[in-house]
């Protein structure tokens, strides 16, 4: 259900607060469903109103696969792809704020030649490289422990194709 929800939500422009307020759910409610919660039938209800769906559409897993809507793997691949994107900027975004503001304001109170705000610096240069690894994963350009490589160890695992 949480990929359905995302692409149909995707397809109307719509953020998750734009899907909350029209379907009079919470924004976390929302953003549980997208990462794959389950959604009680009073908010699949709501939400199947504002996407204009059959109720069938955003089952819980209960209907046999055959009788929930397919999403194409390209497609599905395609949200996954974006998502970890989107992770990765909001990681970016999250770092940026709290390198700046941190380094400012322990900078202004010691002086940046102060151990304290060296340390500080040398642990954000840290996290930064976390970040870099984060981005350079995200874009695919570093391919280990991705969804081929998950998949490959699945199969290994299992002695067959999934």
């Amino acid at each position: 259900m949480a990929i359905i929800v995302r692409k149909l939500r995707l397809q109307r422009g719509w953020t998750q607060d734009q899907l909350a307020e029209f379907a009079g759910i919470s924004v976390r409610s929302v953003q549980r469903i997208e990462r794959g919660a389950d959604a009680s039938l009073e908010t699949r209800k709501a939400m199947a109103a504002v996407f204009e769906v059959d109720l069938t559409t955003l089952q819980n897993g209960a209907e046999p696969m055959e009788t929930q809507p397919s999403i194409a793997p390209d497609e599905r691949e395609a949200i996954e792809y974006v998502k970890g994107i989107r992770e990765f900027y909001m990681h970016l975004f999250m770092y940026a704020v709290f390198a700046i503001v941190f380094t400012v304001a322990f900078g202004s109170k010691f002086g940046f030649d102060d151990t304290r705000v060296q340390m500080l610096m040398l642990a954000f240069a840290g996290w930064g490289i976390g970040v870099l690894i984060h981005g350079l994963a995200a874009y695919e350009v570093i391919r280990f422990l991705g969804p081929k490589w998950e998949r490959a160890l699945i199969e290994r695992r299992l002695g067959r194709d999934l």
